[in-house]
């Protein structure tokens, strides 16, 4: 009987310790901000925000392979996202990330491009796509806007 019981206990305490695991799990300084900005609104006016810090709030949809240092995080309007970028080394989102609803923090930046550049973004894009690429088609310069991020909490959907 007393093995019985200890052997109870023992499946609780576990099943105590996995729950607890499955928490909210927080990335570098976590997040402090008191108001969501809606990555729609973001999109819609990406020059506003540059320069501020805000939160934003998302499913996780993409994620470096390589080292963890970005995320992107769905919007609230389809097909649209956002990347969160981190410095390398300082916080590792891991690919398990994937699927869970992100609440992160950072600074809105605009990284303009020099048409080169902007030429091999366009290409490696249609190559992801599958698609052929006209660099005479390439006019302008980008513009990648992006959090640079400082924190995060992650939650399990």
């Amino acid at each position: 009987m007393r093995f019985l019981a200890s052997l109870v206990l023992a499946s609780l305490l576990l099943a105590g310790v996995a729950l607890a695991g499955d928490g909210p799990k927080t990335y570098g300084k976590g997040v402090a901000a008191a108001d969501t900005v809606r990555v729609s609104a973001l999109m819609a006016n990406p020059d506003k925000w540059v320069g501020k810090t805000i939160r934003v709030q998302g499913k996780a949809v993409g994620v470096c392979e390589h080292r963890g240092c970005w995320i992107n995080l769905a919007s609230d309007v389809e097909g649209q996202t956002v990347r969160v970028k981190v410095t390398d080394g300082e916080i590792v989102f891991p690919p398990e990330i994937l699927g869970d609803m992100v609440v992160a923090e950072g600074v809105w930046t605009a990284n303009k491009l020099d048409m080169e550049t902007t030429k091999k973004v366009c290409e490696a894009e249609a190559k992801k796509k599958g698609e052929k690429f006209d660099a005479n088609a390439v006019t302008s310069c980008m513009t990648l806007y992006q959090i640079s991020g400082t924190g995060a909490v992650a939650t399990k959907n």
